[in-house]
């Protein structure tokens, strides 16, 4: 595996239940458990997995449908529902769902028109996060001397 291709995200507890996610190009990002206790207004875990399946979809979208016209609107919603079974718990019925929409005239026209495609691009190829998802692959977890 070469360097171009590893990606690196730090996590440091900043409270209780409350964390903040590090990139490597220094941007932040705060979660938490999403309780009660503080507001409940922190993003938890599983949604970020679902904002991170819908925003690397809306990335793709973007900049293929973009390249003809400027949206007027575009949201991008994502549902699943989170289960205890057997596996433990998970997320099932993971759903990405577009609403765009762009001006009148042939740019509008052109974007309209490449959209279905773009969203199935990105989910059956491009689109990184949810193909890892789709796919799977095994995640190890470690413990080292702080």
């Amino acid at each position: 595996m070469s360097e171009d291709s590893q990606r690196l995200v730090s996590i440091e507890r900043t409270g209780a239940g409350r964390f903040t996610a590090t990139n490597v190009r220094g941007g932040t990002t705060g979660f938490g458990t999403g309780s009660d206790a503080d507001g409940g207004t922190d993003f938890t875990p599983v949604e970020l997995l679902l904002a991170a399946i819908g925003g690397c979809t809306a990335a793709d979208v973007d900049v293929a449908t973009g390249r003809h016209a400027e949206p007027v609107e575009f949201t991008v919603t994502v549902t699943g529902d989170k289960i205890s079974d057997d596996f433990g718990n998970r997320m099932t019925d993971l759903a990405v769902t577009f609403s765009v929409s762009f001006p009148e005239g042939a740019s509008g026209d052109r974007a309209r028109a490449i959209l279905p495609r773009a969203v199935t691009v990105s989910h059956n190829r491009l689109c990184t996060v949810s193909r890892t998802v789709e796919i799977g692959t095994p995640v190890t977890a470690t413990v080292t001397d702080a």
